[in-house]
């Protein structure tokens, strides 16, 4: 099905949307759907409109929704500039190549208090944050998630990027 229809489906993007704590715009907007082993957000694309459906990263899907069909280059793919898989927030993706991608995980993943030196590794910490705003009264979601977060860096210790 191409994405052109998918996008164009209103109970598809409606869905989409029911699925992402948005947050400040600086924050990162949690998906609360399904996740792949690497921490990345899934869910079903597609509707009674459209007449099938098909399982897509939902980063592509946002992406092309916040940015049109074809904003995404063969070649490319979205990075997360927070590192963190499952955020849909636009302000947090850009595109590059998966050799940018891994290059940025490999320059981060031993900072302390990084997401990606998370000891319960991307899956592991997506489940916690999903399990914190599940549990979470409305008004601490923002503290429930900090502790989410934080659970993941016994230390305490943070070492924030150089770039």
């Amino acid at each position: 099905m191409p994405w052109g229809t998918l996008l164009a489906d209103g109970e598809t993007v409606a869905r989409y949307w029911s699925h992402v704590l948005r947050r400040g715009p600086d924050a990162c907007w949690w998906w609360t759907g399904g996740l792949t082993d690497s921490a990345h957000a899934t869910f079903r694309a597609g509707s009674h409109t459209t007449k099938s459906s098909r399982v897509v990263p939902a980063h592509l899907f946002g992406y092309r929704l916040a940015h049109g069909v074809d904003s995404i280059p063969a070649g490319l793919v979205v990075r997360h500039r927070c590192d963190e898989p499952p955020c849909q927030n636009p302000g947090h993706w850009l595109l590059g190549t998966r050799g940018d991608n891994n290059r940025d995980a490999a320059s981060r993943r031993r900072l302390a208090g990084h997401a990606l030196a998370d000891v319960r590794g991307a899956v592991g910490r997506a489940r916690a944050v999903q399990a914190a705003i599940a549990a979470a009264d409305p008004d601490h979601l923002d503290e429930a998630i900090a502790a989410a977060l934080a659970a993941g860096n016994p230390s305490g210790t943070h070492q924030d990027s150089l770039f």
